[in-house]
């Protein structure tokens, strides 16, 4: 009968899984490989392999419960509000008349001049007042105010 060492099988687990997280870009076995380094020091103890079993699950859990959150905010790119931004849902007036067909037309918001789009495809004639609804690539894309719409804007 062959005796199976349960300290040489955590470490051979734990440098799979090691291999594994570093082959990869994201944290996937990371918290198995602690998981796993806890249950092979449990063997090194003498530990019963119920009790390494137990502390490798245990382990894993609550490294991943505790490392996953920290990586995310650690290492999740943020994202830069830009320009753009900051026109989202302010009035503008257009100063070349909108006309989707011929691509054509430019609106002045929040001081600086953009390529616009109508959001329904209708033309906007030059000098009316309009709501920005989005911004698709370096376009705005807009939508004409009705009368009841015009609000004072800050400047």
């Amino acid at each position: 009968m062959t005796h199976i060492s349960y300290p040489v099988v955590w470490l051979v687990l734990f440098i799979a899984l090691a291999g594994v997280e570093g082959l990869t870009a994201g944290l996937i076995s990371i918290w198995f490989c602690l998981g796993s380094l806890v249950a092979l020091f449990a063997a090194w103890l003498d530990a019963p392999l119920i009790v390494q079993i137990g502390l490798f699950v245990v382990v894993s859990v609550l490294s991943m419960a505790v490392i996953r959150p920290l990586a995310r905010k650690y290492w999740q790119p943020r994202t830069e509000k830009t320009n753009a931004d900051r026109i989202l849902e302010h009035q503008g007036v257009v100063l070349e008349t909108i006309n989707n067909l011929q691509a054509s037309g430019q609106i002045k918001v929040g001081g600086s001049v953009w390529t616009a789009r109508s959001a329904n495809g209708e033309e906007i004639p030059e000098g009316t007042l309009v709501r920005v609804l989005r911004i698709e690539g370096v376009k705005a894309i807009v939508q004409e105010l009705e009368q009841g719409e015009y609000e004072k804007e800050e400047t």
